[in-house]
Formats: C-alpha cells, sequence, structure tokens
C-alpha cells in the first residue's frame, strides 16, 4: 500500500468543536459564598433573576435568609457550610483578606464541586487601588491549592456590584473572562455567565493566568472614578 493509499483510507477528522456550544446549565443549582456582600449579592440576583436556582451562603445562617428574602427570585439563604453542600457550582465572593480561611474551612463540603473564584486581591492606598499578589500566583491558584478536591476556575471578576444589583437595569452589557484548567469546566461556567442577559463567558486561558486578570480590577477601579462609570470589558473579534 503506497501512503497515498494510507491517506485516503484514514479516518475522516472530526470537525472542530464550535467554541459557542455550551452546555444547558439552567437545572444546576449555584451557591454563592459571600452572598450577603456587595457583588455576591449581586451575581445571585442576576443569576436568579434569570432562572437559575441559587442559594447565597454566609457565615451566619439568618443573615444569609433575610438578604434572600430581599433579593426574591426563589433565592434561599443558609450558612456557608450548607450552601456548599447543596450547590453544585459554589461561585466564592468573599472579601480577599477572608478567603483562605473561608476555603480552608469548607474542604470538605466543597469537594468534587465546581468552584469559581471571583475574588480579586486589591489593596488601596492615597493613590487609589492597586493589585496584590498572593503567595500561590493569584486568588484562583490559592483556592485550588486550598480544595485539591475540588474543580476550581476563575470568572466573574470585572462586574460593577451597583449595575448587578440594579433592577432598573435589564442587559449586563459586558463580557467575563473565564479560566480554568479543564475544558468541561470552562464552559459550564461560560454558559451559567450567559444566563444572564448582555454577558458573554469568553475562554481567557489557564488558572497560571489569573492574577493579571484580577489585577485588572485595579484599573477599572481608576477608570470608574476618573469617568464616574461601572465600567466593565468587551473582547472584540470572539
Amino acid at each position: 500500500m503506497t501512503s497515498t493509499d494510507s491517506a485516503q483510507n484514514a479516518p475522516a477528522k472530526a470537525p472542530a468543536k464550535d467554541p459557542w456550544d455550551l452546555p444547558d446549565v439552567s437545572g444546576l443549582v449555584v451557591g454563592v459564598l459571600g452572598g450577603t456582600g456587595p457583588q455576591g449579592k449581586g451575581l445571585a440576583y442576576r443569576l436568579a433573576r434569570a432562572g437559575q436556582k441559587v442559594i447565597i451562603g454566609s457565615r451566619a445562617a439568618d443573615r444569609a435568609q433575610s438578604a434572600a428574602e430581599e433579593l426574591g427570585y426563589g433565592v434561599e439563604g443558609a450558612d456557608n457550610a450548607e450552601t456548599a453542600r447543596r450547590s453544585d457550582i459554589v461561585i466564592v465572593a468573599v472579601p480577599w483578606d477572608g478567603h483562605a480561611d473561608t476555603l480552608r474551612s469548607l474542604r470538605e463540603e466543597l469537594a468534587g464541586k465546581l468552584v469559581v473564584d471571583c475574588v480579586n486581591p486589591l489593596g488601596f492606598d492615597k493613590k487609589g487601588a492597586y493589585a496584590l499578589k498572593p503567595e500561590e500566583g493569584s486568588a484562583a491558584e490559592q483556592a485550588a491549592a486550598l480544595l485539591p478536591d475540588s474543580r476550581v476556575a476563575a470568572a466573574f471578576h470585572h462586574l460593577s456590584a451597583v449595575l448587578l444589583q440594579d433592577p432598573a437595569i435589564q442587559e449586563i452589557d459586558t463580557d467575563v473572562m473565564v479560566l480554568g484548567e479543564e475544558r468541561a469546566d470552562v464552559e459550564i461556567v461560560q454558559a451559567l455567565a450567559g444566563r444572564i442577559p448582555g454577558m458573554r463567558g469568553v475562554f481567557a486561558g489557564r488558572l497560571r493566568n489569573a492574577h493579571q486578570v484580577e489585577s485588572l480590577v485595579a484599573n477599572l477601579i481608576s477608570v470608574n472614578r476618573r469617568y464616574k462609570a461601572h465600567a466593565g470589558l468587551r473582547v472584540t473579534d470572539v
């Protein structure tokens, strides 16, 4: 058999998967740790308003329940441990100074879960916001180190809590940069972002690239202060 014959008899190569062919995530339960804070509460509101089942978590269950009642749309409130146990996907939206301790305490409850870290390690001084560099490289990499039995992705860093919580705003006009190690997990998070009208999830690399994504929030804070805006991001040509 000639090389030409071999080439002709080789099985046809499967067509490349459409990167916008994303899974249906409408039936998944989303937990939000830090769901009583501005960012977590805003994300919970938008996802629930889009029809997602959402549980918000707090260190104090009664505080979470009060916030859930305020949000409506079937949102439930519980302490962080119960929220983690009952959820398929867990978004981490806690303050940076409590990030490590929170995740360390929930390692067992988060085992086997898809954990989406949206925490931005930032410092503030008289010159404004600036990025901090965690020992692990980023908040997302710290989460991955603390949660070896979980699947960790990073997303939802650049969203305005003010816009997320404003019921008069119908669409959030922004892209969400999603990072992770496994394509299937990244696509779940992309699809979750896409549940919110106006929003789109875009793959932005592996977790080792999370630091610059987290750090960019410091620049957006500067933009917002100068222009009195609630700036987001759009990725062009994709």
